[in-house]
Order: C-alpha cells, then sequence, then structure tokens
C-alpha cells in the first residue's frame, strides 16, 4: 500500500489522534483542521464529510492490516498459522494503538454512515483467520462455525492487545501472544468425569 503524504495524511493522523482521545463522535471537523494545521476549506476538500473522513480512515487502517495478515500467514499452515496471526494482529496494535483503539471503539455500532465500508473491510481481515482455522480444524468448516472462530480470535486478540497496551505495556508481547493462544488452545476446556 503506497502512503500518502501532504495535507491528506495530516488530516488522517490529525483524525486519529482526536478520535484515539475523544471516540470519534467526540471529534469535530474543526478540531481537525487545526490539528492537521489546514484550513477547513482544504480539510472539507480532501473529506467531504465527518463521514468520509472516518470512512477513509478505517477504510486505510483496516486495508494495511489485512495485507500484513495476508502476509503473516503466507507459506504457514493450520496452528503455526494461527500464531503467526495473532503475533501479527498484536504487532500492529503496538505499532498504532490509535487505531486499534478507534477500531474496538467503533466495530459494533450499527448507526455510522461508513458500516458497509467497515463490514468488507473488517471481513477481509477475518478471512485470514478464517482460512487459517479452517485449515487447523477443517470440521470447524463443515458446520460453519470457523467465520465466527475467526472473529473470536480476532476479537479476544484486539481486546488482549488494547489491554495490554494500556494497563500492562511493561509485559513483553511473546508472554500476551502465549495467553492469547492458550486462551483457544483448549487448555481452558474443564475435564471431563
Amino acid at each position: 500500500m503506497v502512503r500518502m503524504t501532504g495535507t491528506k495524511r495530516a488530516i488522517l493522523d490529525a483524525a486519529l489522534e482526536i478520535a484515539a482521545e475523544r471516540g470519534i463522535s467526540g471529534t469535530t471537523m474543526d478540531d481537525v483542521a487545526e490539528r492537521a494545521g489546514v484550513a477547513k476549506g482544504s480539510l472539507y476538500y480532501n473529506f467531504a464529510s465527518k463521514d468520509k473522513l472516518f470512512e477513509g480512515l478505517l477504510g486505510e487502517g483496516m486495508a494495511a492490516l489485512t495485507e500484513v495478515l495476508r502476509e503473516a500467514r503466507t507459506g504457514v499452515e493450520g496452528w503455526s498459522a494461527i500464531e503467526a496471526l495473532v503475533t501479527t494482529l498484536l504487532g500492529s496494535i503496538a505499532r498504532n494503538t490509535a487505531l486499534a483503539k478507534i477500531i474496538a471503539g467503533d466495530i459494533f455500532r450499527t448507526d455510522r454512515a461508513w458500516r458497509e465500508a467497515s463490514f468488507t473491510f473488517r471481513h477481509d481481515a477475518l478471512a485470514e483467520f478464517e482460512v487459517a482455522i479452517t485449515e487447523a480444524l477443517p470440521e470447524a468448516s463443515a458446520v460453519g462455525a470457523s467465520a465466527l472462530m475467526a472473529s473470536s480470535v480476532f476479537g479476544a486478540t484486539l481486546m488482549a492487545g488494547l489491554e495490554w497496551l494500556l494497563f500492562d505495556e511493561e509485559r513483553p508481547q511473546a508472554e500476551v501472544v502465549a495467553a492469547v493462544l492458550c486462551t483457544f488452545s483448549g487448555r481452558l476446556v474443564p475435564a471431563t468425569h
């Protein structure tokens, strides 16, 4: 993915910073223009509305995430692919905590103008997990559970990553990866008597 520069990049970066601090609802176009150091006309020239601004921001972030997840899964299969995806997702969260906070805060909002675009990007990222889960556990796909399992692994990793970075940032990433993977390893299932 080509990185954009100039005014558009400054606007997206400012929107990301403010929304990570205040949430999308608490972010105004005036605040974005001020933080980006651009005139309001320039802001509206690049993004016709706040909805278009956040659709672009989330779309760019999810597309980049999907690409790194795809790369992480390349050349590995099954449980190794799941481990690579969890590790990569946690690394992405660490590199861009602000975007992760916005995604986590907005993922279940159904009233957003960018809901359809967000669903598409989210689906693409989850598909990488679904492929790995299907390889590791073919019977999950046979009963239609692999998509739900992919969502579970992605969601748990996203929330564990935010928990780690916001409340336990001194913990090494490898320990967070191990904890997430342990959660899905089956070791939490009680022994049957």
